[in-house]
């Protein structure tokens, strides 16, 4: 029996297992090298993480809350279900905690432009607010599938200072910006920081974000043992690239009686072509600089994903979760389209909180999960955005489901 991953990796290649590595271009060799020297300096210096914590607590609003979800708790039937309220931080996502530390890390290395890859259009908003809050240029790369579904945060995005452009080429997604991200670095390497905002790409990213995410995990732990003066059964939390989840899961790593979900995009269901549940389905490739599971077909040619939320089609998955994976450490399971639009409307009409689409896949499998379990037991669920942003992708499908 293989022994389950608790969260050592990477080695010093970057790898996670055989998953991640930095299978780059040459001509972005150097830049790679330098992030991660800059990356071990700064992650041991406490004035460092002193100035990270205080721009969260005073800019962003952390600690987020963790609200006891009683009347889904009610729903459910079985295990109390809490919310780690990451809808709650300044932007309405979790992705600001990785931009705070990635935007402090650029100004140490002296970079004076930010770039940065966007899918559901958070990133890309805690990108623009990060670089007006530090006076730097920001390039935005964006799909233009998605900046037609995400037509609110486009505008903030451009309001914020943010230069933002449109991606044509494949199908318009979080995949085909972050080619595009890449090729502008190539060509700006010197002035240029590539703020990458998932838990993919080649190393040191997936470390770097991780480590800057971890507070998710960090204050759930802590706020749980308050609450309930014991650790959670369960954890659960959607799975794109894999940052919240990542930021959630690896706090708890070390502790083994408890168990933890990632839930990825089953779009019109994982055997139609239209899914995004890479580990569920895909097959071990190389995209965006490492080893991990993709959608591919029989060729080894990268497949579109797809998903009602934007935020989880993206075709692969970060190379830590492979390995949480294949050592049995987190559970991965699908969530469809229309599971997800109910679990929308649900949390909106049980709670008063609108979640996410992205969130609403996980909170679509915790229902379930936790209809399995006993009221003495908890899960805690990363409510990772808000869904102001899906108001209107969700309108357009409950028509087309009704048509």
């Amino acid at each position: 029996m293989t022994t389950p991953y608790i969260g050592q990796g990477p080695d010093q290649g970057g790898f996670f297992g055989k998953f991640g590595g930095c299978y780059m271009p040459e001509s972005l060799m150097p830049a790679l090298q330098d992030l991660e020297q800059a990356f071990n300096t700064i992650r041991n210096q406490p004035e460092f993480w002193a100035e990270y914590r205080q721009i969260l607590t005073d800019f962003v609003g952390r600690p987020s809350p963790l609200f006891y979800a009683k009347n889904l708790t009610s729903y459910a039937g079985g295990a109390k279900i809490y919310l780690k309220r990451e809808d709650l931080n300044h932007t309405g996502a979790h992705k600001i905690n990785n931009c705070v530390g990635q935007i402090l890390l650029a100004k140490f290395m002296g970079k004076t432009r930010i770039i940065a890859e966007t899918g559901a259009g958070q990133h890309g908003v805690a990108t623009a607010i990060v670089c007006a809050l530090f006076k730097m240029k920001c390039t935005i790369y964006m799909g233009k599938t998605d900046i037609q579904r995400q037509q609110p945060n486009v505008e903030r995005m451009k309001l914020l200072g943010a230069e933002v452009q449109g991606v044509k080429k494949g199908r318009g997604t979080l995949k085909d910006a972050m080619n595009e991200a890449l090729r502008d670095w190539i060509s700006h390497v010197d002035t240029t920081y590539y703020l990458l905002g998932t838990g993919a790409g080649p190393h040191p990213y997936p470390t770097i974000v991780r480590e800057f995410q971890k507070i998710i995990g960090i204050e759930a732990r802590n706020q749980i043992l308050l609450k309930e003066n014991k650790l959670p059964d369960a954890l659960v939390a959607c799975v794109g690239g894999g940052s919240n989840a990542l930021g959630l899961m690896h706090p708890f790593l070390e502790d083994t009686n408890v168990k933890m979900f990632g839930i990825e995009a089953g779009g019109k269901g994982t055997d139609s072509h239209e899914h995004a549940a890479s580990i569920s389905k895909g097959r071990v490739g190389v995209l965006h600089g490492n080893l991990t599971y993709l959608l591919q077909d029989s060729d080894g040619q990268i497949l579109e994903g797809h998903s009602i939320s934007a935020g989880l089609d993206y075709p692969g998955v970060g190379p830590e979760h492979c390995i949480l994976f294949e050592t049995s450490r987190v559970t991965y399971a699908a969530v469809k389209d229309e599971e997800a639009v109910h679990a929308f409307q649900l949390l909106s009409q049980q709670e008063g909180i609108i979640p996410a689409l992205e969130s609403s896949h996980a909170i679509a499998y915790a229902i379930k999960l936790a209809k399995e379990m006993h009221p003495e037991q908890t899960i805690i669920i990363n409510l990772s955005g808000r869904g102001d942003k899906d108001l209107d992708t969700v309108k357009k499908y409950l028509a087309g489901a009704r048509a």
